[in-house]
């Protein structure tokens, strides 16, 4: 049985109520924890997949400026998303090769209706009640961590 998907939380969210991630897997959970609004997620799996068609459209039409502008159009939208819904800073700020591969695994997660048990998981592993709808609804956290 492949456990390598299963996040490791009993000694809590790595970088918010745990020590800090060191590797990738353990940066997920971290990720997903910055990502706790439905509106945020949704915003984010539009913009990485809007980024994907306006890459792949640069490429077939040779036009490097439509392939150009899709980071952008990735991370336009999602950067204000944090800022604005989530109050806190874009965890690619700190990891952006960790952060753009999570990118990509949250919208495959999304689409195959797993994201939600990830964020299950870390609602509980925070002890968010269903009112906290992000880690700027739950000062404890943003003081312990």
């Amino acid at each position: 049985m492949d456990l390598s998907h299963v996040m490791e939380l009993t000694r809590g969210v790595p970088g918010v109520n745990g020590p800090d991630p060191t590797t990738y897997e353990e940066f997920w959970p971290y990720y997903v924890s910055q990502h706790l609004h439905p509106a945020t997620r949704a915003i984010h799996v539009a913009g990485t997949a809007g980024a994907l068609i306006c890459g792949a459209v640069g490429v077939a039409l040779l036009n490097p400026v439509v392939f150009a502008v899709s980071p952008a159009v990735a991370y336009g939208p999602a950067f204000t998303s944090h800022f604005v819904i989530e109050k806190n800073r874009p965890p690619s700020f700190g990891h952006p090769l960790w952060s753009a591969r999570a990118d990509f695994r949250l919208c495959r997660k999304f689409f195959a209706r797993e994201l939600e048990n990830d964020v299950r998981r870390v609602r509980e592993a925070l002890r968010l009640r269903p009112d906290q709808r992000t880690l700027a609804d739950a000062p404890r956290l943003r003081s312990a961590a």
